[in-house]
């Protein structure tokens, strides 16, 4: 009997630290249900129809080649809002039209992403282009403003090596500089005229392209930035279209000749996007009024919404991209 009771009690007393040792085991399980202090909220994601201004806008207008500081809404070039995470350390870039539109939210990107940028524009584009070596500086990268005329073949050798000389060397080239003249009917458009976008759009290319290969080295990238207006040109827009046809070919020619160097070439083709091209002669009032209302998306780009795609492009870890045009038009199906 003896031997049955202790036989009871030691049952008793292992089946209750079994059970006290059950629920030690649970409490982990219920605790790691409870999000603790320092857990992320989830993110807010931005409704991409209510995110910028949309049409209509009001008629505005300033001379060639305009200044994105005295256009209402300003645009967004990202200097708010683009994060980087050094992405592009220590590498070096050249890009024309650096002052505003796209130029400037890829200076900026880039320069977040730890990279050293000397921007190109024209020198009455002085006051945007101040405002981006700033910001390139705020973070701690060189910043080489170089205004010019790339209308100039002399220029656009200097300008290389203006670049390369105050850079330390090139490892990106963005050829993102263009002229854009809305003209109704072809009789309208001067030979001077057709020459000066000519000259501006596949020329400045052309030479500067030329001036930076002995110094591009496998790894280095090539972008230019081409236009939806290469698939499915504006009949105001006889000139300019086919220089983006143009811009779109020699990045897919030029891909297929550098690529065995290592070289990668590869486009961004932006559909409507809120820029000083708009309002500096590149659309017509009732254009710009509506401008983007068209898409999908109910209204314009803004130039911060293209920095992530300079950014991939000009990324190593793109290495396989070499030849493409990507597009951003808010959903025009182009290119």
């Amino acid at each position: 009997m003896k031997n049955e009771e202790t036989y009871r009690i030691g049952r008793r007393k292992a089946i209750g630290n079994l059970g006290v040792g059950l629920a030690t085991l649970a409490v982990p399980a219920v605790a790691s249900a409870t999000p603790s202090a320092g857990d992320a909220a989830p993110a807010d994601v931005d409704d991409p129809l209510t995110k910028y201004p949309r049409p209509p806008f009001k008629h505005q207008s300033q001379p060639w080649p305009g200044l994105a500081s005295k256009m209402d809404p300003r645009p967004d070039h990202g200097e708010k809002s683009y994060k980087g995470s050094g992405r592009l350390k220590g590498m070096k870039a050249l890009i024309t039209g650096g002052d505003s539109g796209m130029g400037r939210a890829a200076a900026i990107a880039y320069a977040r992403e730890g990279a050293d940028v000397a921007i190109n524009y024209y020198p009455t584009e002085e006051p945007d282009a101040r405002e981006v070596i700033e910001l390139i500086k705020a973070e701690g990268r060189k910043a080489v403003a170089i205004p010019g005329d790339l209308r100039d073949e002399s220029f656009c050798k200097r300008l290389v090596a203006e670049a390369v000389k105050g850079l330390g060397g090139l490892d990106i080239l963005v050829n993102n500089a263009a002229r854009q003249q809305t003209k109704a009917s072809i009789l309208d458009i001067s030979s001077e005229d057709f020459d000066t976008t000519m000259k501006t759009n596949i020329y400045a290319p052309f030479w500067i392209i030329k001036a930076a290969l002995p110094h591009l080295k496998p790894g280095a990238a090539i972008i230019g930035t081409t236009s939806v207006q290469a698939m499915d040109p504006s009949p105001e827009l006889y000139d300019y279209a086919q220089t983006k046809a143009a811009t779109t070919n020699y990045v897919r020619s030029l891909a297929k000749q550098l690529g065995p160097k290592g070289i990668r070439v590869n486009g961004v083709a932006p559909g409507p996007i809120w820029t000083p091209l708009q309002v500096s002669g590149g659309a017509t009032q009732e254009k710009l009024e509506k401008f983007g209302g068209e898409t999908p998306l109910g209204r314009p780009g803004q130039p911060a919404e293209l920095a992530s795609i300079y950014v991939q492009l000009a990324d190593p870890s793109a290495s396989y991209a070499n030849g493409q045009i990507y597009g951003s038009s808010g959903g025009g199906g182009q290119p």
